[in-house]
């Protein structure tokens, strides 16, 4: 008889399906999976030494490169954990803005999520219908900080700019016509707070849109259900957070047990699964999406009522703003100092962690009193999931691989560093 002996394969790095450069040496026994190996470290980018040879403020637009899905979010644990060490808190009005906009990227990384998960089990339009509504929110994140991703909106002290009074709008061209455009553009007639609202308006619809096509689809739940099954026990010990440890019934979400800015005076519902499969992460997925939708609400009708500073008047801390600083000696020097060498943070350490789409994403920095920290560590949230992936995997097929990675929302950049 012939032997017969197990092979070993290569899944990635350049695979569609793995989401980034993440090489897994897959041990098979026919079409069955009995060891996983995942190989890391080909995309990585030395954040965290990089941002201790620059000044506190020159490495917040490296946060928005960690998990480029989540951009805000990172920049608010960074900001956060500065904010701690100089022991300052920022407006009202911008702590508000910061947690409308920590939801905004929630939604738009859980679009991205939706969207490319469904491509790799094989569902086509759920990804055209995702960015679809990404492309509204991308638009929030321009009219802020003038750029699409990487935002560096949040600063420490409060947040760049108050929210502009009006939107970018189309411009009729060889490709629309002046009737279509009009008609995109209702929405952006007043300011970024009147469209956002009007996203929120829609948004659930388009949520219940996903739904119709995937939740009940048979071919969808025979990928996903009983796949890469995380008991409770097992999921807390592996370092999970996020949408992967409540999925398998851990009720733990930052927002709630460990509040920071304005989260303890939202109503928003934490979901959570019951069998821990992909099935039951993609549902809590898509309720955290309504939730945030109601979150961001509740944001707008504040900030309507509302006026007031976004950033602290703190000059040590916060640039003077462009008319004073042509005007008046004292801001230009100020300014100068400030984007030349930065501030100088007060001896200590300090940690800070947001909820981020993916899970707790937290900051660590020590600062020995110096322009820009001692050390910086970053604890991403996907780098606990991906350890994960070899007892995912065991004994489920070669295409449940994918179904495996997809539903641990693996962002690269966060992982490598």
């Amino acid at each position: 008889m012939p032997e017969i002996q197990n092979y070993t394969m290569n899944f990635g790095p350049q695979h569609p399906a793995a989401h980034g450069v993440l090489r897994l040496v897959l041990e098979m026994d026919g079409e069955m999976i009995v060891k996983a190996d995942p190989h890391i470290g080909l995309l990585h980018r030395a954040t965290e030494k990089l941002a201790e040879s620059k000044p506190f403020n020159q490495t917040i637009g490296y946060m928005d490169r960690l998990d480029y899905v989540s951009m805000m979010c990172n920049e608010h644990a960074y900001v956060l954990a500065i904010e701690k060490l100089l022991d300052i808190r920022p407006p009202e009005r911008a702590q508000y803005i910061r947690v409308m906009f920590d939801e905004i990227t929630r939604i738009l990384n859980h679009l991205m999520w939706l969207g490319a998960h469904g491509l790799d089990i094989g569902a086509m339009t759920v990804f055209l219908y995702c960015f679809r509504e990404r492309e509204d929110l991308m638009d929030c994140y321009e009219a802020v900080s003038g750029t699409r991703m990487h935002a560096t909106y949040y600063r420490p002290g409060g947040v760049y700019r108050d929210l502009p009074e009006e939107m970018p709008r189309y411009q009729p061209s060889k490709l629309r016509s002046r009737k279509e455009v009009d008609r995109m553009n209702r929405s952006r007639e007043g300011s970024l707070l009147d469209f956002i609202e009007s996203f929120t308006d829609r948004f659930p619809a388009r949520v219940d849109d996903y739904e119709t096509l995937l939740t009940d689809n048979r071919i969808w739940k025979q990928r996903t259900v009983n796949i890469g099954v995380v008991s409770p026990e097992r999921a807390m010990a592996l370092g999970f957070s996020g949408p992967m440890l409540r999925g398998s019934g851990i009720e733990w979400d930052l927002r709630k047990k460990q509040p920071y800015e304005v989260y303890d005076r939202m109503d928003f519902d934490v979901p959570v699964g019951v069998h821990g499969d992909c099935y039951d992460r993609y549902l809590v997925r898509i309720e955290e999406m309504r939730q945030s939708n109601r979150i961001v609400r509740q944001c707008i009708d504040w900030l309507r009522a509302h006026s007031g500073p976004t950033m602290l008047d703190d000059h040590k801390v916060t640039p003077p703003a462009r008319v004073d600083m042509k005007d008046d000696m004292e801001s230009l020097i100020h300014h100068f100092k400030l984007y030349t060498e930065g501030y100088c943070v007060p001896e200590g350490e300090a940690y800070a962690a947001v909820e981020g789409p993916k899970g707790e994403l937290g900051v660590y920095l020590i600062s020995d009193g110096a322009n820009k920290p001692y050390r910086v560590k970053v604890r991403a949230p996907g780098f606990a999931h991906l350890a994960a992936m070899n007892e995912m995997v065991q004994g489920h097929m070669l295409a449940d691989v994918v179904a495996v990675i997809g539903t641990q929302d693996i962002v690269f950049g966060e992982i490598d560093r």
